[in-house]
């Protein structure tokens, strides 16, 4: 006896039952995947950057070359204070490279250099990291008052640095102040937070 094959659909076939707890457990991974990629994208671009040092004005703390990362967004809610090492564009010049110095004088504040050393409102500068005496005091001979919003910076390097003390970078207003230098990440012993 012959026994044919069926053909077409068979209604009587036991359906597979669908696995909805691992559907369910799919789908959840692929929303916590999803958050956190944006969440991290959120911080990269509104909140922080990388960029890199350029030149020997900042050596001992930062190198030429030093890749750091930067928090754009604390200086939106409170203004850089006295040693803070910031990140910004001289004269707001967007076509400049990065410049990276350190916070000596703040809005309100007095600057003067005499005999090699810095002054801020009558008082001598407290020092975060050791540098050598100044050489060329610059605009900062001359007592050199603050604006409401008005920064003194200098490199950390202080007679081989480009700052606030020549007239071609002056006193930072805070609109062109990008953020806070606040991690070194390149090799060597200077990976870590920024002193």
């Amino acid at each position: 006896m012959r026994r044919y094959r069926r053909t077409g659909l068979d209604f009587n076939r036991r359906k597979k039952d669908v696995n909805f707890p691992l559907l369910k457990e799919i789908f959840s991974w692929i929303i916590e995947i999803a958050i956190v990629l944006m969440m991290a994208f959120v911080l990269v671009y509104f909140i922080g950057m990388r960029t890199s040092v350029v030149g020997q004005s900042m050596s001992e703390t930062l190198e030429n070359g030093d890749q750091i990362l930067v928090n754009r967004f604390m200086y939106k809610v409170i203004g850089p204070k006295a040693n803070d090492v910031i990140v910004f564009l001289p004269n707001g010049n967007e076509k400049s490279h990065y410049y990276v110095k350190r916070v000596i004088g703040v809005p309100g504040d007095t600057v003067q250099i005499k005999n090699g050393r810095i002054y801020v409102n009558g008082t001598e500068f407290t020092e975060k990291v050791d540098v050598a005496s100044i050489e060329d005091a610059g605009l900062a001979a001359d007592a050199v008052t603050l604006g409401d919003d008005e920064y003194f910076v200098l490199g950390d390097n202080r007679n081989n640095s480009e700052d606030s003390r020549y007239a071609n970078i002056g006193n930072i207003k805070r609109e062109y102040i990008i953020g806070k230098a606040w991690f070194v990440i390149s090799t060597g012993d200077r990976f870590g937070f920024i002193k």
